[in-house]
């Protein structure tokens, strides 16, 4: 049985927790998410303690008003767990257990359990250790008295050794060697993209909100069978395949962990050979719920996340994904004033909009891409309006006889495929392909 307090200062309770004043609508998504985060690890959430403060108290977190609210739900309800939505200090966390007779965890605790829970690679599962292993390590404080005992006997005799210091050393030198491990991990991922790079495959990453459709997404563009699921980091362990473009150019394709706002910084440390694939991609592809109300929200803490893995200076194209549940949506490409695709709207589930999605890849990585002048005659209007549905027509004109005649811009190759298929001459192939070609 767990209590879940959320506060606009701190929080307690399973499943609850409190953050720092802000709009009701961000109160009550920063609630939301935490009850998800809590159901997710498995919580029974039985209360949901609000509250504000300007400043946290140094021993409490919360005050002692509240906290004595606090404790008068864990007695009521039985709970066991009282979650925090904020990082807590050892000594709070201690403070707060002795006050409240139970188990207390905090966001970063939480979220490490999570993780933990979904890992299921070697490699998922070495980071999450590591990452637990760097949090309990600032929880080994002098509160552990119970373990306090010195060790004696043969051999061991004179000032000895502490548990607790026992436990300290112990916890140091499983963290070198998870270290050491990922180091190695860190190393063959390294080779590998090298590997890519030489072969001049370019890396497209998958980034985004917890829950924004990633791994649906990759399923739905690689045939893979990932798992996806609609909860909160459904998939932790980095997943890549080749993707098959429409000019007949591989891509390879990640998919990488969720983000969530105050990701703990353990977990950053812990999956950097992970985030890495998104550091050193050629194009981020940031997929964003377009059904989600808090969705710019979303985007801000995703772009700072991808600022703290120093992976921001990296093109990216945003993936509107989710559109089949909105009325008022429909599969396209919006391009700024210099016609460069910026963002796609999609549905990974209804497999909606991802030629689009993959045209738009393209002109990404080539943004060299001319502008062609072709000639539509009205039998070949299909092929008129394939390229408008594309949105490449760049501009138009129809003369007295009803030809069309445009100004497209789309890789050749595409564009050439088209044309062909529609019965219409292709235009010329510019002077410039090769080398473009070959840069790519």
């Amino acid at each position: 049985m767990h209590l879940d307090v959320h506060n606009t200062a701190g929080s307690s309770g399973h499943g609850q927790g409190t953050r720092h004043a802000a709009g009701a609508s961000d109160y009550e998504s920063d609630q939301r998410e935490f009850e998800d985060l809590a159901r997710s690890a498995g919580a029974d959430v039985r209360a949901i303690i609000g509250g504000s403060r300007q400043r946290p108290d140094p021993g409490l977190f919360i005050g002692s008003g509240k906290s004595e609210e606090v404790a008068a739900a864990v007695a009521a309800d039985e709970a066991d767990l009282a979650i925090f939505n904020h990082d807590l200090s050892p000594s709070q966390e201690r403070n707060l257990e002795k006050l409240l007779k139970c188990r207390v965890l905090d966001r970063a605790g939480l979220i490490l359990d999570i993780f933990a829970s979904r890992a299921r690679s070697h490699e998922g599962k070495l980071q999450v250790e590591l990452a637990q292993l760097r949090h309990l390590r600032t929880r080994l404080v002098r509160g552990w008295t119970h373990l306090e005992r010195q060790k004696g006997g043969i051999g061991m005799r004179g000032p000895g050794e502490s548990q607790l210091e026992t436990d300290r050393r112990l916890v140091s030198e499983r963290i070198d060697t998870l270290r050491r491990r990922l180091e190695e991990v860190r190393a063959r991922r390294a080779q590998n993209r090298g590997a890519r790079r030489r072969s001049e495959i370019p890396t497209v990453s998958l980034v985004g909100y917890t829950n924004a459709g990633k791994s649906s997404l990759f399923n739905a563009l690689t045939g893979d069978d990932t798992f996806a699921s609609n909860q909160l980091f459904a998939t932790l362990d980095t997943t890549v395949r080749r993707l098959d473009m429409p000019e007949g150019e591989p891509v390879v394709l990640a998919d990488t962990v969720g983000f969530i706002r105050d990701l703990p910084h353990d977990l950053i440390a812990a999956f950097r050979a992970t985030l890495e694939e998104s550091r050193d991609a050629a194009l981020l592809l940031h997929v964003i719920d377009a059904g989600d109300g808090e969705r710019m929200a979303r985007i801000e803490q995703v772009n700072s996340v991808l600022a703290e893995i120093e992976a921001d200076g990296v093109p990216r194209l945003q993936v509107f994904n989710k559109i089949d549940l909105r009325d008022d949506e429909i599969a396209r490409i919006e391009r700024d004033d210099d016609g460069v695709a910026v963002r796609v709207y999609v549905s990974a589930r209804e497999r909606l909009g991802l030629d689009l999605l993959k045209t738009a890849i393209a002109e990404r990585l080539r943004p060299g891409v001319p502008d062609f002048e072709i000639t539509v005659p009205p039998q070949a209007a299909r092929l008129r309006a394939q390229l408008f549905e594309l949105r490449a027509v760049r501009g138009e004109r129809i003369d007295d006889d009803g030809v069309a005649h445009l100004t497209v811009r789309l890789p050749y190759e595409r564009l050439r495929g088209l044309c062909r298929a529609a019965g219409v001459i292709p235009p010329p192939e510019p002077r410039v392909f090769e080398e473009w070609e070959t840069a790519t």
